[in-house]
């Protein structure tokens, strides 16, 4: 595989092949779980180690896996990631991981994951299905993140990052945190959110094209 080759893999799903954007798959973690950027960021890093290793357990095991019994191996699989991942979260991270409630176990459903197990890891090398689920992982963060921080700044005036030491981990922004738009940190907000950043991609992509 050659330079530009890694590139392309690692990064389509960034941007040309973005999961939440593009495609649009995840959508209800990234409506869900999106009202604080901690918990975008956690529920990202779940997402990341588990479509890595399913990734490249489905990659290796490709040629072994009876066909008529494909997709329930591949959910068994990510069920066995998405443990280890509760069980991490609930030992070092517990207040996240009761922030984040059902959509920590609701993982092995994720349609970003299944859909890359199905549709790259199976039909693709260790290598290039490693690099497939960095680029789509890193893109669905992103996606989560971006959605988040926009929730977050409208409609409660704050940025939730890591606690470390004497800092609470919230970041106040002057004027917004004294009049909220509290609609962003609602259910409407979210598809109000998601709508608009839709959009831009859409027109980003019709550029993209044109040029």
């Amino acid at each position: 595989m050659g330079k530009k080759s890694i590139f392309r893999e690692f990064t389509k799903g960034i941007l040309k092949e973005n999961p939440i954007f593009i495609i649009l798959l995840g959508l209800c973690p990234a409506l869900g779980v999106s009202s604080k950027v901690i918990n975008a960021i956690g529920m990202g890093a779940g997402v990341i180690f588990v479509l890595l290793s399913s990734n490249i357990f489905v990659s290796l095991l490709k040629n072994f896996i009876p066909e008529k019994v494909r997709i329930p191996s591949y959910i068994v699989i990510i069920a066995s990631f998405v443990t280890i991942v509760e069980m991490v979260m609930q030992a070092y991270l517990p207040s996240l991981f009761e922030s984040l409630g059902v959509f920590v176990p609701l993982i092995v459903v994720n349609c970003v994951i299944l859909g890359r197990a199905e549709a790259f890891a199976n039909r693709n090398t260790v290598t290039a299905s490693i690099l497939d689920a960095l680029g789509m992982g890193i893109g669905f963060t992103l996606s989560l993140i971006l959605i988040a921080l926009v929730r977050e700044v409208l409609g409660a005036g704050t940025i939730t990052i890591m606690a470390i030491g004497d800092f609470d981990g919230i970041i106040k922004i002057p004027v917004i945190y004294n009049a909220p738009a509290r609609v962003f940190g609602l259910s409407a907000g979210a598809l109000l959110v998601m709508g608009y950043l839709k959009a831009f991609f859409n027109w980003y992509s019709s550029r993209r094209r044109a040029a």
